[in-house]
């Protein structure tokens, strides 16, 4: 009996000191993650999920939650008879539409997430950016053909204040942020892209790493005609990528690309459609997605 139990505990073991120099280096330190994709409506993606983000918040790192909630949108609005319209990349937000989007995301999204987090503990504590100011913006016009278009309430991210966040991370908390903004000029709120809003976080936060998922492996070598994925890359190198990317793709990378320029040590794009892909980046040697680093860490180790 004892023989058998030796055998099936020492794998587990080898896996927990794997992880010790990551957590070593990641104690203490804010992570931000952006919750998007498909691990938003599978329901067991969803359930592993939660258990990383725990698993970080007991680990020592300071996990902050940030998500979008593109599918629920759409059904919500499909509901209400209003047709989700998109131009450059972008939800077209009317004022119906906006009454709909800060519902979904406040009031159904943000809710399901802190729940499934609190199954484990009281953890997490649900805010909009619109509290205590943490995310203010200002309307965003995309340009389209040399025009300026009007795409309604969606919102351009001037300021963020971390102080609430801030405040609860002190207090071992897991804040979980819905993508919403206060407007700087007009008293409305406004929808802002969800990516955006991590990296504007991550950097405010100086966040040791931003963690976006995504329904794909990580950035490829040279899609559609392969599909290799680039493991790492640095700031320049992203940037030279970024007119090549799928719309989707644009605003994660150029989430990352913001973050490690201002301060954030490592941006990774993974794949949330394998379970616990956050431990698996975070905590092994392989490394399951893109991690974009700072120009100057080229030549350096990092994980």
């Amino acid at each position: 009996m004892s023989t058998t139990r030796k055998h099936t505990a020492l794998p587990k073991a080898r896996i927990l000191i794997e992880a010790l120099p990551w957590l070593t280096r990641h104690n203490g330190k804010v992570v931000v993650i952006k919750f998007g994709g498909n691990a938003m409506v599978n329901e067991e993606l969803k359930n592993a999920f939660a258990q990383d983000v725990v698993f970080l918040r007991q680990a020592g790192l300071k996990p902050v939650v940030v998500h979008g909630g593109g599918p629920q949108i759409s059904a919500a609005l499909d509901k209400h008879g209003i047709v989700s319209e998109f131009k450059a990349g972008l939800r077209v937000t009317t004022e119906d539409a906006m009454d709909v989007v800060r519902m979904v995301l406040a009031g159904q999204v943000q809710r399901e997430l802190v729940g499934l987090l609190n199954q484990h503990g009281p953890l997490a504590v649900g805010l909009t950016g619109e509290d205590a100011h943490t995310i203010t913006a200002t309307k965003h016009q995309p340009e389209i053909d040399g025009e300026l278009v009007d795409i309604g309430r969606v919102g351009e991210i001037t300021a963020i204040d971390t102080g609430a966040i801030e405040a609860l991370l002190a207090d071992g908390r897991i804040p979980v942020v819905s993508s919403i903004a206060r407007s700087q000029d007009d008293g409305h709120v406004y929808n802002v892209n969800a990516d955006t809003a991590a990296a504007a976080l991550a950097a405010a936060l100086g966040a040791e790493t931003l963690m976006v998922l995504t329904d794909v492996e990580g950035l490829y070598e040279d899609w559609p005609d392969s599909d290799e994925v680039i493991s790492r890359l640095t700031a320049s190198q992203l940037e030279k990528l970024l007119p090549e990317l799928s719309s989707g793709m644009v605003p994660k990378m150029e989430g990352c690309l913001h973050a490690v320029r201002n301060g954030v040590q490592t941006a990774r794009v993974i794949d949330g459609r394998v379970q616990h892909s956050i431990l698996l980046e975070i905590f092994t040697d392989e490394g399951i997605g893109t991690m974009v680093v700072p120009d100057a860490e080229e030549e350096g180790d990092d994980a």
